[in-house]
């Protein structure tokens, strides 16, 4: 079950998504709850990925909501989870002063949350995997792939690259700068799938919507009345590996004539920028010969962590030199590292066992919560940043912030959880192996004793 905390006193939007959630079968389970003391206590102790906000009601109800949005930007690290805005705000500015920075995953006007919220939810149950705890997917499955299947509606556009920004920068995969990047890219090829692939809408036809000084998004709207044109798909392939994200977006059109629209002279105008400006921000951005499908890839950042937990923000940050020791093996563990960047090699004895990065989040913290002696030595591969953590100082800031306590307990679990796996997997191929040489030695024997002949004897 996928609980969604709606935070909402509305008793409209409460029956809207109630109704919505029942046509998913149980997949989805929302939460109502209003008040900026109860929803902070609901955020901080059960941590959901997924949040929808009312930013609607004018007066204390809009003040609660900019309260607890506060609250969620100024602790990222641990209310990283996407968000859904629903407002009646007329004023873009204003909106994106209340959101910036937050990790949207679709800001939509309450008349329009009324039309698309069953389908709005219905994607979110879908894919909720990209909205789980950050990194465990990198841990269970080095290489993750997949596709997802877009209607042809601008809001799907907004929640699918949203989806797959967020999902890369909480996993550590790209930083803000690479995130903002790909964001763009991917809206922009998007949009060019459903609105001239799909829609078949022309350069010169969404030029003279745009002088009218429509909106871009409603002249695709238009376009879906007709049955035909609202039923094609637009296919958004991914694989996500350590070293990369690869993408292919492919449409149902016809195709265009994308080499001479590259080959052309750019022009400043209303619209036409967007194939090259993506091309500026990914890499190997190729397209079929039809024009309907196209493809690229976004490089990952190499061991580094995009946030810090705010308890940790103000303690002493270490700069490690390549090869230099961090612990080692028979100290005592007075101190936790959070690892903020780089590479980590452990070694027991002489031997190197395994080693950590910045998905693994800390160094030496079994040692240290259970006062024991290092058992083993930490060394920075090729440098690195680590914040040091005392014994005294975790058990205060524990102490000020106990939900983080129950977050880091959950995070030792999560880390037991796959060691227990990777023993299984490892014991499994262990007696594989066994009974394959086993196999082995008994058709060696048997293929012996055929072959052997005993020796003539003479009367």
């Amino acid at each position: 079950m996928f609980r969604v905390p709606v935070i909402t006193s509305d008793l409209e939007l409460i029956e809207q998504i109630q109704t919505a959630s029942y046509s998913l079968s149980n997949s989805l389970q929302p939460v109502f709850i209003s008040g900026v003391e109860p929803v902070l206590e609901y955020l901080k102790y059960e941590l959901p990925e997924m949040k929808i906000l009312d930013f609607c009601s004018e007066g204390p109800c809009k003040d609660a909501a900019i309260a607890i949005l506060e609250a969620i930007k100024e602790d990222p690290w641990l209310h990283y989870g996407g968000l859904i805005v629903i407002h009646s705000i007329e004023s873009d500015k204003e909106l994106a002063e209340h959101l910036h920075e937050s990790n949207i995953i679709a800001v939509i006007h309450k008349r329009e949350f009324k039309t698309n919220c069953e389908r709005l939810l219905r994607i979110l149950a879908h894919n909720k995997q990209f909205l789980f705890q950050r990194g465990m997917q990198q841990h269970l499955l080095r290489t993750i792939s997949g596709t997802f299947v877009i209607d042809n509606d601008p809001l799907d556009i907004v929640v699918y690259t949203n989806l797959v920004t967020n999902y890369l920068y909480n996993a550590n995969l790209v930083n803000r700068d690479d995130r903002e990047k790909l964001h763009v890219a991917l809206q922009e090829l998007l949009v060019n799938a459903i609105e001239h692939g799909n829609c078949k809408i022309s350069f010169e036809e969404k030029t003279a919507w745009l002088e009218k000084g429509k909106n871009a998004m409603d002249l695709i709207r238009e376009k879906n009345k007709d049955p035909a044109i609202a039923a094609k798909k637009v296919r958004l392939s991914y694989t996500i590996s350590p070293e990369q994200s690869t993408f292919t977006i492919a449409d149902e059109g016809d195709g265009f004539d994308w080499r001479s629209r590259l080959s052309s002279k750019p022009s400043i105008g209303l619209h036409g920028m967007g194939i090259r400006m993506a091309g500026v921000y990914v890499q190997n951005l190729t397209y079929n010969d039809k024009g309907n499908e196209v493809s690229f890839a976004v490089v990952h950042q190499k061991d580094a962590s995009n946030m810090v937990p705010r308890i940790f923000s103000d303690q002493e940050e270490i700069h490690f030199k390549a090869k230099e020791i961090v612990v080692r093996e028979g100290d005592t563990s007075d101190y936790l590292y959070y690892i903020v960047s780089g590479r980590y090699l452990v070694f027991s004895g002489n031997r190197c066992v395994s080693y950590l990065t910045p998905d693994d989040m800390f160094i030496g913290e079994m040692s240290f919560l259970l006062s024991n002696q290092r058992t083993a030595t930490v060394v920075a591969k090729d440098g690195g940043t680590c914040i040091k953590v005392s014994k005294q100082d975790f058990v205060d800031l524990i102490k000020r912030n106990p939900h983080y306590g129950i977050f880091l307990a959950r995070l030792l679990a999560q880390r037991l959880t796959r060691l227990n796996a990777r023993t299984v997997k490892l014991n499994a191929e262990y007696m594989k192996l066994k009974q394959e040489l086993e196999q082995l030695r008994a058709n060696s024997a048997q293929e012996l004793v055929e072959s052997f002949e005993p020796p003539e004897t003479s009367v």
